[in-house]
């Protein structure tokens, strides 16, 4: 049976949606400090065969597992847009930015201490080995020689020239 017409039995509700997860923001600190121990205390392992007096072993090997906010966002039980939400939450803005600035701290500090794929976390925090250099007509030109060789910078740069 639908309902009459002109109801208002939604007023009676208690509350419209769902409670927030996290109602203040220590809450969301506390467990994303959960979060931070979690990665510390569960590390991806990777197999390598060792040799000692003859014999070779395969042996599991802890290696550092990189933070990151789809990571926090599957721990917390939550989806990106609503960290999104709580970013955008004045009362939230703190810790939201606090946690950011770990967890890119982390990966940099494990990239550059070689505990993480350099090239993927230069990637993912948006870094680039770039040089700055002008053109024939002495506008600047801008190459991206990040993993390339001095050759094959040498080729990009002639190759832009050549474009002109």
């Amino acid at each position: 049976m639908a309902a009459p017409k002109g109801n208002r039995f939604w007023e009676a509700r208690s509350s419209h949606g769902r409670k927030p997860l996290f109602a203040k923001p220590e809450d969301l600190r506390t467990a994303c400090f959960e979060y931070f121990a979690w990665v510390e205390e569960n590390p991806l392992y990777c197999s390598e065969k060792v040799a000692f007096k003859g014999k070779a072993t395969l042996v599991e090997i802890p290696k550092m597992r990189a933070m990151t906010i789809g990571g926090l966002c599957i721990f917390l039980d939550i989806n990106p847009q609503t960290w999104e939400n709580y970013k955008a939450k004045e009362d939230f803005f703190g810790v939201t930015r606090e946690v950011e600035n770990i967890i890119k701290t982390q990966k940099f500090e494990g990239a550059s201490a070689d505990l993480l794929n350099a090239n993927i976390i230069a990637r993912d925090l948006g870094l680039a080995d770039k040089r700055e250099t002008t053109g024939p007509n002495g506008e600047p030109l801008r190459i991206i020689t990040q993993g390339m060789t001095a050759k094959e910078a040498a080729e990009a740069y002639a190759a832009s020239l050549d474009s002109e």
